[in-house]
């Protein structure tokens, strides 16, 4: 079974704190491992601001400023969803970093979603600079699909550190 990927969070974490900025992070699909990872980082505090876990469209839109009417018609499951939550979290948590993330770890058959797919985003003093759709395996299950998604965005967060 794959593991968390905790040697790119402490390479994260050396580059934010030599740089002396801060992570946050908004997760609905990822259902708070991407906290748990930044979390188990040596000096965590003094990088990562915290997180927050919006597992419904009444929260993303109360916490995250999601728009409702576009939540409503994607169930939250859109590229603009995990742009607006991660933009927003640099807002709540007053952090440089953001990441927002949301997508399906489950087949919900009765609403269509017969494959698995996450969209993260990542942003940067407010705004977003990277956004991709991810694709895990059907077979996959619940838990397994949650830390690859978790470890896709974490590779993608160190890629965009580097690029700044």
């Amino acid at each position: 079974m794959e593991m968390m990927d905790l040697h790119t969070v402490e390479k994260i974490s050396t580059i934010l704190q030599a740089r002396q900025e801060t992570l946050s992070v908004a997760e609905s699909v990822s259902a708070g491992l991407m906290q748990t990872a930044f979390s188990s980082g040596e000096s965590a505090s003094s990088y990562f601001q915290g997180g927050i876990t919006t597992y419904n469209l009444g929260q993303k839109a109360r916490h995250l400023q999601l728009n409702p009417i576009h939540g409503d018609q994607y169930d939250c499951v859109s590229s603009y969803s995990a742009k607006c939550m991660a933009e927003n979290c640099c807002h709540l948590f007053l952090s440089e970093w953001a990441i927002g993330i949301t997508g399906y770890a489950s087949l919900v058959p009765d609403k269509g979603i017969t494959s698995l797919y996450a969209y993260y985003s990542i942003a940067f003093n407010g705004k977003e600079v990277a956004n991709r759709k991810i694709n895990a395996d059907a077979q996959q299950n619940p838990y397994q699909a949650k830390i690859f998604y978790v470890n896709q965005v974490i590779r993608e967060m160190e890629n965009a550190l580097l690029k700044k």
